[in-house]
């Protein structure tokens, strides 16, 4: 593909896996914003040909030398981030922010290589992921082990929607019981920040998307109230709080802007909180935000990448908690596709037709 373009279904050679690498087969892809990113050349990409996908869960079906903790059979969900464990990060408990993230943008294995191929060409791959293929080679540290009872479509999403969204209301929001809280933006991030907030306790949670859809599904995942502008979100909250503002707003938006920034602090009150989400081009710089208000009111503006969270020790926490019925995933799967449906999936996407679309492979 090229960028800005659509997305295309070839053919490829697919290597088998090297030290510490597995083969999988992908079941399930979702369809994430963070991927159409690259295809509206948001994100700029250095190596073409390229193969999006980071958010999956699949079948082990070889492990290459030097892997333990995986074996043929293993159903597991995909990490976008290849915790090393050693790291001064992964050690001190943000996996989320392994030194092995630099590699998510350039599209080589940790090694430096490459595993797949088209006509004669290096492909490029998603996250060491590249779930947009039905079979995928990538480090046993991109692989979370999960239950072989756990449904594949559903588990796909805490590849990266689900620990997102929540983890952006328990751990970067760090939302506490009786609250009051506003999540910008109710897609496959921002409906799981819904969740998370209702389990942290909030008494508020003030909804604010455009799209009817979403604003209906965010109210069945926990929202307390809805609105289809953040203006009018932050009003409800004012309303709730004698003037006050949000103790804190999420900001889950498909696309972020510098202006979306400073709406989400006018939202918020003294002391509140900011979360920061949502993707912005890379090429997008700047935050009108008053560094008056920002020192006096002692506002404070949080960037969230992952949710904050530590993907080995937290997905299989999550998991956990749908099969006890504490967490909706079902839910969140408006339609599936095939691969050959992708380009549908993303104009869905982009018409508000879906929470999250999904690709299987059949």
């Amino acid at each position: 593909m090229q960028q800005p373009g659509k997305w295309e279904v070839v053919e490829a050679d697919l290597d088998p896996p090297r030290d510490h690498e597995v083969l999988v087969r992908v079941v399930a892809s979702g369809m994430c914003h963070s991927d159409d990113h690259v295809a509206k050349a948001d994100g700029k990409i250095g190596h073409f040909p390229y193969c999006g996908g980071h958010e999956a869960a699949g079948v082990v079906e070889a492990v290459g030398p030097g892997v333990r903790a995986l074996e043929v059979g293993d159903h597991i969900v995909t990490s976008f981030i290849p915790g090393c464990g050693r790291c001064r990060w992964c050690a001190s408990g943000m996996q989320n922010l392994c030194e092995n993230g630099a590699l998510m943008g350039v599209g080589t294995m940790l090694d430096g290589t490459f595993r797949l191929h088209y006509q004669g060409m290096d492909v490029a791959r998603s996250s060491l992921v590249g779930a947009f293929s039905e079979w995928s080679v990538m480090p046993e540290w991109s692989c979370i082990k999960i239950s072989k009872s756990a449904p594949l479509v559903s588990a796909a999403l805490l590849g990266c929607a689900v620990p997102t969204g929540w983890g952006s209301a328990v751990r970067a929001a760090e939302i506490e019981p009786g609250q009051t809280v506003i999540i910008m933006g109710v897609g496959g991030i921002g409906i799981n920040a819904v969740q998370g907030a209702a389990h942290a306790g909030a008494t508020n949670i003030i909804a604010a998307d455009p799209v009817e859809l979403k604003r209906d599904a965010a109210l069945m995942f926990g929202a307390t109230d809805v609105s289809p502008s953040i203006e009018e979100a932050a009003d409800i909250a004012r309303s709730l709080t004698n003037g006050q503002g949000a103790d804190s707003t999420i900001i889950a938006l498909g696309v972020l802007r510098g202006p979306h920034v400073n709406q989400a602090f006018e939202s918020v009150r003294k002391g509140g909180t900011v979360v920061v989400t949502a993707v912005a081009p890379m090429a997008e710089q700047g935050i009108p935000v008053s560094p008056f208000l920002l020192a006096m009111y002692q506002k404070r503006i949080q960037g969230c990448l992952y949710g904050m969270m530590s993907p080995s020790k937290d997905v299989p926490r999550l998991l956990e908690m749908y099969q006890r019925g504490q967490l909706k995933l079902d839910e969140q799967v408006t339609r599936t596709y095939s691969l050959d449906e992708i380009n549908t999936g993303y104009d869905d996407l982009h018409a508000g037709r879906n929470l999250r679309g999904v690709i299987t492979f059949d």
